[in-house]
């Protein structure tokens, strides 16, 4: 929200801006629009005051409104520079961070928010500085004291008028004796004045320093901006030179306290060396001048050197960086500096290692030295005269001294005594005021009593007539009028502003001590004190400076009426018109009161007419204000009239006022205290006295009206009621509200009434003043009694809502407060003033605060009593209820206050309302918190964190009463308000009450019969909720029956007739228990009649309350078990269709393997969807038709559109199509086309418009019949929307009348057909919107239950596939080789023993008679065994018919086993989200324990196999998956096996394990490797059955034997000497000892026929194959047969087993 250029603004005439990047800054920030017409106090009603919401801004332009807003509601972030934007204007908010501060795109902060304070202080006029000041204090933030110019040639602007405002209280240390609460205006108070500046690049945070100094043990506060916070890092363009400054105030805590007496600290932004005139002020103003030193060149010694000459006090502090000391000149450590500059002992304090904290620690320790007597006090005031010399501007200029001397002559002897004051200056606010309103009283009660009017009371009012007729116009009510008659804005926007403050100054000095407490103590110490001289800025000696003194006494010289203002001057003040805009119309009031102050006045607005105008004219012509700067023109006139005398500093007078405030705490009011109210009640009195006596009045007295409108209009109070007196001046405030009515812009100015009720200790006034930014008289230091009123403007919005103009506040001051007159007078006044405003009010709001124990029945009983008049009236006001605290005292009164407030705002209506009416209408009391700041006196003390945000809460309960006073009345108009006022005041004179306004006791009894009665109530309602609770069972026992219409109606018709009987029976006993309490309290006893109707009211608004409640309770409990059991129905149907679905996407992602995406599974759902909403059967409807609707909607749209002249032919009946008439048209346009056939081509184009809309609006039905949807209004307003715009896209000349007939026809057409639609979905239209709006819950569990289901099917069959099938497979496989072995050797022989095997091996070469056979067995011998048996086994195989069985058993087997370890696993795990992982591993482990399974589990690691599911759901997967592995494989073992492919796949090969059987041993003969046939495991000795012939194998047995070679030579077949024979034998012997070679071996083996044949058989062969030359053999081995061969075979091995 950018900052929006108000028309109320003041004209600020500037140069423009020069084009630099000051003005640039300002340009970005929205404000360049504010530099020739600055914001004033009225711009805060569009930002602040009807803002109910603390919006962050978005984009640089609403940094100001949001540091404004937020400042008003005293938040701690008010000064925040973030923007945080939404996504779609994150683009332009960063392009304007670049623009602003050059920082990249991903900054949040887009300016440094000590330039975004200064460009706000800048584009504001004074008056809203000074407000912006005081909130500021409030928040504990740093002020602005000299404003830099945006542009440098301009001097900079000394800001005194904005801190004039800012009063606190401190407790000072000094002395014992004089130890109190301090209170004073901290711009003229004074104090020591602690100056900081900064000299050269340091890398210390001189604004953290301070904030540590500041805040002392307290949590640091952020007084100081700096570069830590959000945005501080960021380059400042606009605050450079900028000079800021911040109060230490002292609690009184001396454990937390770090000085003991207030300390002025000053802040200068930027280098020194750059704002040598800010400096020099600083250095002559200050009490003491801090300099933070970096890296310093000649140039800053220089400065120094200046800086110690003009300084009292000159502390240095080092916190230069020596490695990038290069270019420094003055890189002093130590006491280097002070040699050099001659500074005194222990002004150089080190700062380079320290953190900031330490380095505020130690600042403090020196400080501490220093007070509070060794630094000379100044005040603000005398450092803009300083800042005046110097060549700054100050802000205050020649109109406001103009307006502050003015103020002076008005408040000429007020120092006299306020008593005093008041007696002379303000006399008919005396005791005559008061006397006429007691007799008029009295002579109206006479007269109600229809007796005759006293004489002696006649007698009385003469006199006193007399006595008031004598009164002159004193000179200060001269002064003061002549003043507020100005046509000069801004001079008397200062006077008003500077009366009230000097008002306040006033009745502060007056609870002073004479003597400031600083110059006490330093008189005390060193004797006469002694002031510093201004322009010689310091002493050596600091003991001997001169302190500065101030005296705002102005001299009574009058002033010149010529004097002129400065072109720059008016720029601050044109008058603040921020309620209302002016206007020329002119309303009379309708008389309608018995006084009837407007007729009374209709002679006062005919004489004053003319002059009326003649000041319009006036007014009209008077040029804007200028801005109150000092030109340098005027300084030379400023100095010589504020600036003292040598003489004068250094000899002060003793009749200089005190500016500080010392007083016992808490502040008691003074009664005789004045404030501007004082004199605006007098100028009332003054008109009210010309109206007694007609004719005697002056033409300036007969302007009062039109000046007190002026000031309404401008923000002033205008006081209904005198609460001193206990008078209204009717006459004056009927011709004030005439004046103002006839200025306002509307001709009907409705009004809606807000007041603020509280008594005097509840700090009323700061309470509206938080609430809405307006200024009601504060009567916390003073007496003030009365009943003011506040005019505010509402904005289009609120005016809408509240369906008003504008909105008057109330507040009431005084009220419960102690009076000099006796006790019973002022109980009166409090009454009659509560009642007057709670009359006027619509909504009351109720400020309670904690109240002393004494004080809380008082306070109490004046509330209640109001109210209870005010219900005997008539009328009652919507209640809110506002506690400032928390304690049970604020509690206990809300409560209670709560209870009679909702008691007496019982209404009874007519049967016939509108239940709709009544819920709109009903007013409910809230009770909103607010820990305001209004309790602190101290600005020490920090604001509630959540303060901003319980003012937001009460405005949004404010705002929400009003509106909800919209809905149950008119509002009314100034003239009504004026007759009501007269009314009330009426009614009260004639007291006309059963309550009187001295009675007490009948508020404390009605609220204890309130507080009983809600007990009661309560009762009452917990067994109504027993009775539905029964209500509710039956209507549940009903289950499905429900639905049956009939059924459903007679159970409701009988419960509620059932309710009804009810709640009379109990209401009924309450009525009684209320009846007897009435007969047995006396004080009832006398008012029941007025008392009773209340309570019996209450009564039947309970009992159709509860009704009401009950019946709809009812009706709903039975919609809601209808609801649940068509939305059982419709989720079993939805799940019914889901499973299905589910089941087939599983099942497809199963078998293709593809995993299905988000998109396709929404896409699949949502045909599930539709196919249930049109399947399902919802419960049709009763009576419900939908022409009211459509009807309504058409009206409002022609009414929108201006035509409602036509709104009659809604009613019409129409033709099934829609006929255009030639009075659609109008005369000149069928004038024009008459020649065309009688407008044939118009009408036809025109009917082809009207069709193609009626084709549109037919296809539209279409479509929305489809959906499964409820009839909405938003489809008529979407047809007619079309229609109008198919009208202006077809150019036509032609009436409004055929837009008109044609939105009917269409409407007409719609309630037919969307009433089909609305008739089907009727009844279970909140079903379906329930199940359209959980439509995405129903999505993602149907995706959910696919993913889990898919996932499942995933996880199972990967763990079928990893770990069931291969733990099968080995079950099956793994003994199915041992089998095939045990059955084989069970029928081969050969396959016995090794001898057989070798012997069966042997006989088969011999039959198969195959050369490579026999060169296979000597060659490879193992694989040539191996060949044998697996050949067996395979012959074997293929004839056995017991492969398939043995399978199939041990297939039957293991799935059983395996069944059964997942069912064991899924005991107690149904329905259960679990982790699958364990739960198979835990599968895997029942199976292990059997003993004869073999699970292979290193599969289940890793995550794969860890997911979250219900484990039944995984349980049947698997389940599926084993029986359709049990099939699978039952097929494949039943079909013929390739033996070959199956002996592969055993884990123990039959083949081998029967080798391993008929092995033997495995040792061969070295010489002929032959086979060792010893039987048994382990023997030694080996030894080989069947030598073989050495030509039979490819090497020499030299090669083989490694023996000598004359062993081996000859063959011992040749050797015919069996010695040597012998000899070589029992060689070899030695050679190989675990052979046993014998010579009878030898000779057995030489007497074998078997090799001997082979050899013989295949000698050429052999030769061949080992390429050597056949063997010689003897011709008695060419002899021998096969059969020969075969038989010495045998004999070997028979010989063997012998």
């Amino acid at each position: 929200m950018s900052v929006k250029l108000s028309k109320r603004l003041s004209s600020k005439k500037k140069k423009p801006p020069k084009d630099n990047a000051q003005a640039e800054v300002l340009y970005n920030l929205g404000l360049d629009a504010f530099w020739n017409a600055p914001l004033d106090p009225a711009s805060l009603l569009d930002i602040s005051t009807w803002t109910l919401e603390n919006q962050a801004p978005i984009e640089p332009k609403d940094l100001p409104n949001s540091f404004l807003r937020r400042l008003w509601l005293l938040s701690p972030d008010a000064r925040s520079p973030s923007c945080r934007s939404p996504s779609d204007v994150l683009t332009n908010l960063n392009k304007s961070s670049e623009v602003i501060n050059g920082f990249g795109e991903e900054s949040e902060c887009v300016i440094n928010p000590l330039d975004l304070v200064t460009a706000v202080f800048m584009s504001a006029n004074t008056f809203l500085q000074q407000e912006m000041a005081m909130h500021m204090v409030q928040c504990q933030f740093a002020l602005p004291l000299v404003l830099p110019s945006t542009d440098p040639a301009e001097p900079s602007c000394f800001l005194l008028w904005p801190l004039r405002g800012v009063v606190s209280q401190w407790t000072s240390h000094i002395l014992e004796e004089i130890r109190k609460v301090q209170e004073g205006s901290l711009a003229s108070t004074y104090m020591p004045m602690v100056s900081c500046v900064k000299l050269g690049h340091c890398g210390v945070s001189k604004s953290q320093v301070l904030n540590h100094i500041i805040n002392g043990l307290k949590p640091c506060n952020e007084t100081f901006l700096h570069r830590g916070m959000d945005g501080g890092q960021l380059p400042r363009r606009l605050a450079n030179g900028l000079v800021e400054i911040g109060w230490y105030l002292p609690t009184g805590d001396t454990a937390r306290d770090h000085f003991p007496v207030p300390v002025v600290i000053s802040n200068l932004r930027g280098d020194a060396g750059t704002h040598e005139k800010c400096l020099s002020l600083l250095c002559q103003a200050s009490s003491a001048v801090i300099v933070f030193c970096g890296n310093l060149r000649e140039k800053e010694k220089q400065i120094l050197a200046s800086c110690k000459d003009k300084a009292c006090k000159l502390i240095l502090i080092d916190v230069s960086d020596t490695e990038k000391n290069e270019n420094s000149v003055v890189g002093f450590v130590g006491l280097n500096l002070e040699e050099d500059m001659g500074l005194p002992e222990g002004s150089v304090l080190q700062g380079k290692d320290l953190s900031e904290e330490e380095l505020a620690n130690r600042l403090c320790d020196t400080m501490k030295d220093l007070l509070p007597d060794k630094l000379k006090l100044v005040t603000l005031e005398e450092a803009a005269k300083l800042a005046v010399e110097l060549g700054l501007n100050v802000d205050e200029g020649t109109v406001c001294k103009k307006a502050m001397a003015t103020v002076e002559k008005v408040l000429k002897g007020l120092d006299e005594g306020s008593a005093q004051f008041r007696e002379k200056q303000l006399p008919l606010q005396g005791p005559w005021w008061s006397k006429l309103a007691e007799i008029e009283k009295d002579e109206i009660k006479q007269r109600k009593e229809g007796k005759e009017i006293d004489p002696q009371l006649q007698k009385e009012k003469k006199d006193v007539l007399v006595e008031l007729r004598s009164y002159k116009m004193t000179p200060a009510m001269k002064n003061f009028t002549h003043a507020l008659f100005t046509t000069d804005k801004v001079e008397r926007s200062y006077f008003i502003n500077w009366m009230k403050l000097r008002l306040q100054l006033k009745q502060t000095e007056k609870q002073n001590s004479r003597q400031d407490v600083f110059t006490n103590l330093q008189t005390e110490k060193n004797g006469p004190p002694e002031y510093c001289d201004v322009k010689n800025g310091a002493n050596d000696d600091l003991e001997d400076s001169d302190s500065f003194c101030t005296d705002l006494t102005f001299e009574e010289e009058p002033v010149d009426a010529e004097l002129q203002v400065s072109d720059q001057h008016r720029d601050n003040g044109q008058e603040m018109d921020h309620i209302f805009h002016k206007s020329t119309c002119s309303e009379d009031i309708e008389p309608q009161s018995q006084h009837d102050p407007v007729i009374e006045l209709q002679l006062y607005m005919m004489s004053n007419e003319r002059e009326i105008q003649h000041e319009e004219i006036t007014e009209n012509n008077v040029s804007n204000g200028q801005n109150g700067t000092l030109s340098c023109q005027e300084r030379q006139q400023y100095e010589a009239d504020s600036t003292f005398s040598t003489k004068q500093r250094m000899c002060p007078d003793d009749s200089i006022e005190p500016r500080v405030a010392i007083s016992s705490q808490p502040f008691e009011p003074e009664p005789s205290a004045l404030g501007l109210e004082h004199f605006l009640r007098e100028m009332g009195l003054i008109f009210e006295l010309t109206q007694i006596r007609p004719g005697s009045g002056s033409q300036n007295v007969l302007r009062l009206p039109s000046l007190a409108a002026d000031l309404l209009l401008y923000g002033v109070p205008l006081e209904l009621m005198d609460g001193d007196a206990s008078n209204i001046p009717i006459r004056w405030l009927g011709c004030v509200f005439a004046e103002l009515k006839r200025r306002l812009p509307h001709k009907q100015c409705k009004t809606r009434v807000l007041t603020n009720l509280g008594v005097h200790h509840a700090r009323n006034a700061k309470v509206l003043s938080a609430l809405f930014g307006v200024k009601f008289p504060e009567g916390g230091k003073r007496t003030t009694r009365g009943v003011y009123m506040v005019a505010l403007c509402l904005p289009d919005t609120l005016r809408k809502d509240m369906e008003c103009d504008f909105l008057l506040l109330i507040d009431v001051e005084g009220l419960c407060s102690i009076s000099q007159d006796n006790k019973i007078n002022t109980q009166i006044q409090d009454n009659e003033m509560a009642t007057v405003a709670t009359g006027l009010s619509n909504v009351l709001m109720q400020n309670i605060s904690s109240p002393a124990s004494s004080e809380f029945e008082k306070d109490f009983t004046v509330i209640v009593n109001a109210l209870l008049r005010i219900k005997e009236w008539g009328s009652m006001p919507n209640c809110q209820l506002l506690i400032q605290d928390e304690g049970i005292d604020s509690l206990l009164q809300a409560s209670q206050l709560r209870r009679v407030s909702e008691m007496l705002q019982t209404e009874i209506w007519d049967r016939g309302t509108n239940n709709a009416y009544k819920q709109n209408t009903k007013t409910t009391s809230c009770i909103t918190c607010v820990k305001g700041p209004w309790s602190n006196s101290s600005l020490s003390k920090p604001v509630d964190t959540k303060f901003s945000e319980a003012v937001l809460m009460l405005k949004k309960n404010l705002f929400g009463a009003l509106k909800q006073c919209a809905a149950r009345s008119a509002a009314t108009t100034l003239p009504e308000f004026m007759i009501r006022l007269c009314a009330i005041w009426d009614a009260i004179r004639e007291e006309s009450f059963s309550v009187g306004m001295q009675n007490t006791e009948i508020a404390l009894a009605f609220s204890m019969l309130c507080t009983e009665l809600s007990q009661w109530e309560a009762s009452f309602l917990e067994n109504m909720e027993s009775w539905l609770l029964g209500a509710g069972k039956k209507i549940f026992a009903t289950k499905e029956k429900a639905l049956d219409a009939a059924i459903q109606k007679n159970l409701l018709i009988e419960l509620k007739d059932e309710a009804r009987e009810e709640v009379k029976t109990e209401v009924d006993k309450l009525k009684s228990k209320v009846e007897a309490h009435l007969m047995k309290d006396d004080l009832f006893k006398e008012r029941t009649e007025t008392v009773k109707p209340i309570l019996m009211s209450k009564m039947d608004d309970l009992r159709e309350r509860v009704t009401e409640e009950t019946i709809q309770r009812l009706a709903t409990l039975n919609e809601n078990h209808c609801s649940s059991i068509q939305l059982q129905k419709f989720e079993t149907l939805l799940e019914t269709e889901q499973e299905s679905k589910l089941h087939a996407l599983v099942e497809n992602s199963k078998s293709t393997k593809v995993l299905l995406q988000d998109e396709q599974l929404e896409e699949e759902f949502e045909g599930v969807w539709s196919k249930t909403l049109s399947t399902f059967d919802f419960r049709p409807s009763e009576t419900d038709d939908i022409t009211v609707r459509v009807t309504d909607i058409l009206k409002q749209n022609l009414i929108r559109r201006g035509l409602q002249k036509h709104i009659k032919k809604i009613s019409q009946k129409l033709t099934s199509n829609f006929q255009v008439y030639d009075e659609h048209f109008g005369y000149r346009s069928r004038l024009k086309h008459m020649f065309e056939d009688n407008n044939r081509l118009q009408r036809l184009e025109a009917q082809q418009l009207a069709c193609s809309v009626s084709e549109e609006y037919h296809q539209s039905v279409a479509d929305k019949s489809n959906l499964p949807a409820d009839f909405s209004d938003s489809y008529i307003t979407e047809m007619l929307e079309n229609v109008e715009k198919a009208l202006k896209d077809k150019s036509m000349e032609i009436k409004s009348a055929f837009e008109v007939d044609l939105k009917v026809y269409l409407c007409s057409s719609a309630c037919q057909d969307f009433q089909k639609l609305h008739d089907r979905f009727a009844k279970d239209r909140e079903l379906l919107t329930f199940i359209t709006a959980t439509k995405n819950t129903y999505l993602a569990k149907f995706i959910y239950q696919f993913r889990k289901s898919d996932q499942c099917q995933r996880v199972a069959q990967a763990f079928t596939s990893m770990v069931i099938k291969p733990t099968v497979l080995d079950y099956i496989y793994r003994p199915l080789g041992k089998c095939i072995v045990d059955e084989i050797q069970g029928k081969e022989q050969q396959y016995q023993s090794s001898h057989s095997f070798n012997r069966s091996l042997l006989e088969e070469l011999m039959k198969e008679d195959r050369f490579e056979s026999f060169l296979e067995y000597l060659l490879s011998y193992d694989s040539f065994r191996l060949r044998k048996i697996q050949e067996t086994v395979v012959s074997h195989l293929s004839k056995s018919t017991n492969l398939e069985k043995w399978r199939q058993q041990r297939l039957g087997e293991i799935i059983g086993k395996i069944a059964a370890a997942v069912s064991e696993t899924a005991e107690g795990t149904n329905g259960v989200l679990s982790d699958t992982k364990p739960l198979l591993e835990r599968v895997c482990l029942i199976l292990e324990s059997d003993g004869d399974v073999d699970v292979t589990r290193a599969s289940l690691d890793g995550p794969f196999f860890s997911i979250t599911t219900e484990w039944d759901c995984l349980v049947t997967c698997l389940m599926e998956l084993l029986a359709a592995m049990r099939l699978e494989l039952a097929k494949e073992f039943s079909q013929n096996v390739d033996i070959t492919e199956l002996l592969h796949c055993l884990p123990i090969q039959p083949q081998h394990f029967l080798l391993n059987k008929v092995r033997g041993c495995d040792k061969q003969c070295p010489f002929c490797r032959a086979p060792c046939e010893a039987e048994g495991i382990g023997h030694e000795v080996h030894r080989a059955l069947l030598h073989r012939p050495k030509d039979m194998l490819p090497y020499d047995l030299c090669s083989v034997s490694s023996c000598p070679e004359s062993m081996i030579q000859g063959n011992t077949a040749q050797n015919k000497d069996t010695q040597n024979t012998y000899v070589a034998c029992r060689d070899l012997q030695s050679f190989h000892p675990d052979r046993n070679i014998y010579t009878e071996e030898l000779a057995s083996q030489m007497s074998s026929a078997y090799w001997r044949y082979v050899l013989v058989r295949y000698n050429e062969k052999f030769a061949k194959e080992y390429k050597k030359k056949p063997a010689k053999i003897p011709e008695e081995w060419k002899k021998i047969t096969a059969e020969e061969a075969l038989d010495s075979l045998k004999e070997a091995f028979l010989a063997k087993q012998c």
